[in-house]
């Protein structure tokens, strides 16, 4: 067993001494404590959403406000779904010895999870705003909302991956 798994592309103080088993405990640790905070959101946000229809003012809403709400709704389902699979992963993978593809393939899901999610912030803002303000309002929020969120959740952690002095 190597106790020294060394990315040749790493700086030296970016190395770290640990096995492959302890590197996937880590990253899972890791993925388990970046879901629990996502999958508390997007499940409030679900919650709301399959309540709203069951209101009075539901009614109100136009077909194009109900296309946005039911795409809404589909990405919030999808993402509750992706942020909560790698739970059940686990259940069904435990002392299989297969932690390299729970820690690969709950990376994808909590990944692709976050960018259903960012879809139905977008179209909650859109629906609001249309409800609230005006149908220019509500496509420059839903817009605003999903250019925030692209550039916080992903461009700029992604402006980040290199570390310092790698070549």
């Amino acid at each position: 067993m190597d106790l020294e798994r060394l990315d040749p592309d790493m700086p030296e103080g970016y190395r770290r001494n640990e096995t492959e088993a302890q590197r996937l405990d880590r990253n899972w640790s890791s993925l388990l404590q970046e879901l629990r905070v996502a999958q508390t959101g997007v499940q409030l946000l679900t919650g709301f959403l399959l309540i709203l229809p069951f209101t009075d003012n539901f009614s109100e809403l136009d077909e194009l406000m109900r296309i946005v709400y039911l795409v809404t709704v589909a990405c919030s389902i999808g993402a509750t779904t992706l942020l909560i699979a790698p739970v059940s992963m686990h259940r069904l993978l435990f002392r299989r010895h297969r932690m390299d593809t729970l820690v690969s393939t709950a990376h994808a899901f909590a990944i692709t999870g976050t960018l259903l999610l960012g879809v139905a912030l977008a179209g909650v803002a859109t629906i609001i705003f249309d409800a609230v303000a005006d149908r220019v309002a509500a496509w420059i929020a839903g817009g605003g909302v999903l250019v925030a969120l692209v550039v916080f959740w992903y461009l700029v952690p992604l402006r980040h991956r290199t570390p310092p002095n790698a070549s």
